[in-house]
């Protein structure tokens, strides 16, 4: 069954979709040559912005000191960013889940329905967690391609990472969104501009829910479309990649500190005490208020401990998954130099005066989203972003009567864009597959090539839909 479904896709219905393919293609090798690693991108940014700030009369001095002064500034959000990771690949790399993974991997039987499998998964479980859809679905890829053959594993790497580029930011890890949702989480200034808005207004939107299952739905398609021919398709082994079988089994202890590393009931014990604590916060602040990042790791980290079962395998799940945040760890500085050169120079009321300027009521939801994905590709934190647009932002919908928990969830949709340029997230899903970004980039920017029209007219047409609500909560 599966051969004849491997011929049908090289036939003529294959052929009515040629044309995505071969501009999914042509993009794929284009970005091999001449897209650039992750970290060149964080250096020419600062560059950029730099300039920048010296075309708008800002003195060297003054720009190299801002600079060093936010270098660390975001040092915890890095922090909470590189446990997102850690506890998603914890969690994703637990042997319940691994046999989840393989039992999953065996269901597509062909290479395109393996792609559009993967995008959909990968979005999926990012509504949940970003960090656990990058480790989750980077691992389902490993698998996928050694029972999957001629599969183009550029095409099937792009599409785990769907869930980044895609709807993360429309799901529960939405860093503005839980920002939003705590009194003590909004900066003092920030607070009687935008009040405190629950997450019924702005993820639990009905309208919301309706962004991201279009987006999903989109996003599928162009995978399914886009995925070469077999005969076409650049495969991991032509690219000298080779996986091995997820690991479910546990070497037996041989010493009593193997033995006490082995034994579940450490693990089960502090579970109980974080799953205690968990409660009693849901209890004390209801759950969607207490829904922050830290609660977030706090509850992934618990999953894992317990899905782990054993210490010593927690921890080496730990140790496997550190590679993964190195490039969060090196490069979260250098985009907090940069969120320093927008904040404290004249470059932030630049933009905020250019921004109302050119801002209607009627084109508000379309320019806010043109102007987050743009700045998005400088300053790719979707919190630490957040709290440098928000005051000029939401000033402006104040002004404007624009619902501003739907203001938050047009920059959540927007912020997603960049990233499928933008190769910083992809860094822990490249330690995973053992690619480069420019492996990945041809068939992100064809996603984005889709995505930009979508967004901006879904913001814009279901913003008519809300009415306005004045700050409040403060």
């Amino acid at each position: 069954m599966g051969v004849e479904v491997d011929v049908k896709e090289q036939g003529p219905a294959g052929q009515e979709s040629a044309p995505l393919a071969r501009v999914g293609e042509a993009l794929a090798d284009f970005c091999e040559r001449y897209f650039p690693d992750a970290f060149v991108f964080a250096l020419c940014a600062v560059i950029i912005v730099f300039l920048g700030g010296l075309a708008l009369g800002e003195k060297p001095l003054k720009l190299v000191q801002v600079f060093g002064e936010g270098f660390w500034v975001l040092i915890p959000f890095t922090m909470q960013m590189a446990l997102i990771i850690i506890g998603g690949f914890v969690v994703a790399s637990s042997p319940p889940i691994a046999r989840l993974i393989a039992w999953l991997a065996g269901v597509p039987k062909t290479p395109r329905g393996a792609v559009a499998f993967v995008a959909l998964l990968a979005m999926l479980t990012s509504l949940i967690s970003w960090g656990l859809s990058l480790i989750f679905t980077g691992l389902l890829v490993r698998e996928v391609v050694r029972r999957v053959p001629r599969i183009d594993y550029r095409a099937i790497g792009a599409a785990a990472y769907l869930g980044l580029g895609a709807v993360w930011a429309l799901g529960l890890s939405s860093s503005a969104a839980l920002l939003q949702n705590t009194k003590g989480s909004i900066p003092p200034a920030l607070l009687p501009i935008t009040g405190v808005i629950p997450l019924t207004q702005t993820i639990f939107l009905w309208q919301s829910l309706v962004l991201a299952a279009i987006l999903i739905g989109v996003s599928v398609a162009v995978a399914y479309f886009s995925c070469p021919s077999p005969e076409k398709a650049k495969t991991a082994e032509d690219m000298g990649i080779t996986f091995e079988p997820l690991e479910v089994t546990a070497e037996a202890p041989k010493t009593p500190a193997d033995r006490l590393e082995s034994s579940p009931v450490l693990s089960v014990v502090i579970a109980i005490l974080m799953i205690a604590y968990i409660i009693f916060l849901f209890v004390q602040k209801g759950a969607l208020a207490a829904t922050d990042l830290n609660t977030f790791n706090f509850i992934f980290l618990t999953a894992g401990l317990l899905l782990h079962w054993r210490p010593g395998a927690f921890l080496k799940a730990v140790g496997k998954s550190v590679p993964a945040t190195a490039g969060v760890l090196i490069q979260f500085p250098f985009y907090a130099g940069i969120f320093g050169l927008i904040a404290k120079t004249a470059i932030n009321p630049f933009l905020a005066d250019l921004f109302v300027r050119l801002t209607s009521h009627g084109t508000y939801p379309i320019l806010v989203g043109i102007y987050s994905a743009v700045l998005g590709l400088f300053v790719p934190s979707g919190g630490g972003k957040w709290v440098v647009e928000a005051p000029y932002v939401m000033a402006a919908a104040n002004t404007l009567h624009v619902h501003l928990g739907w203001v938050v969830q047009i920059y959540n949709a927007a912020e997603a864009l960049p990233n499928l340029v933008n190769p910083f997230w992809m860094l822990p899903l490249m330690g995973i597959l053992n690619c480069r970004a420019r492996d990945l980039a041809g068939y992100s920017i064809l996603q984005l090539l889709f995505h930009i029209p979508v967004v901006l007219f879904l913001c814009w047409l279901l913003a008519k839909t809300l009415p306005y609500l004045p700050p409040s909560g403060f």
